[in-house]
């Protein structure tokens, strides 16, 4: 039992010398404590779990770098839609002005309802945003291409400006799921009605639309006069 004691004692002490903890006994006499060494297996194998924790996280270092690395790279940016072309841009802009105009009618008319009359009517509408001169009968200068001063007659729109606008809101309508059958712009009414405002103001401005001959191929030409001639021989 003494053993143990002293055991238990000495023990205590030695944990309390690790911790800076000095114990003085009565008379100003010290407690001597035996001393502890470690063994050297001890220091090896702590040595080794060191060397092997340091070893570990390097490892485990290096293998996180790529993961890093990937997640630090910025994203590739996406490819941008090519612009439109002029043509392109000017078409969207007449199909949504279109869209507005019916919708801005009293009732707002659907596009699938939409006919030759509603078509007829916005040309008509933007007469008034014309910058055309187009001289009335009752105008002194009805018929001159060049007018010596300014007069009352109404802006209009020209009759090429329609003509071509005709032709995009065409197209638009079908690339937007319209048949062509049913296409309300492509009507025989629409055709007469440029038609007619193409002969007016060649009247009133003094200046003959004409039409352009198309260029004949003269060795299409040929080869056909040729063919025609062996037909006949």
């Amino acid at each position: 039992m003494i053993f143990i004691f002293l055991h238990f004692t000495n023990t205590f002490f030695y944990l309390s010398s690790l911790l800076g903890i000095s114990f003085f006994l009565p008379n100003n006499s010290t407690l001597l404590l035996p001393t502890y060494s470690i063994p050297p297996h001890h220091t090896v194998t702590m040595s080794n779990q060191m060397q092997n924790t340091s070893t570990h996280a390097s490892s485990s270092s290096s293998q996180a770098s790529p993961f890093d690395h990937h997640q630090q790279q910025q994203p590739q940016p996406q490819p941008q839609p090519q612009p439109l072309s002029r043509y392109e841009s000017q078409k969207k802009r007449d199909w949504n002005t279109f869209g507005q105009y019916l919708n801005n009618q009293s009732p707002p008319v659907p596009l699938s309802q939409c006919n030759y009359n509603h078509v007829l009517e916005f040309l008509r509408y933007l007469d008034q945003f014309g910058k055309t001169k187009v001289h009335l009968q009752t105008c002194i200068f009805f018929g001159q291409p060049a007018p010596p001063a300014p007069c009352a007659c109404p802006l209009r729109q020209a009759w090429g400006s329609l003509d071509a606008l005709i032709g995009r809101l065409r197209a638009a309508y079908e690339e937007h799921g319209g048949s062509p059958e049913t296409n309300p712009f492509g009507g025989g009414a629409i055709r007469l009605y440029l038609r007619e405002v193409k002969d007016c103001q060649a009247k009133a401005r003094g200046i003959p639309y004409k039409k352009k001959k198309k260029k004949r191929n003269p060795i299409k030409g040929a080869q056909s006069a040729k063919a025609f001639r062996q037909l006949a021989s």
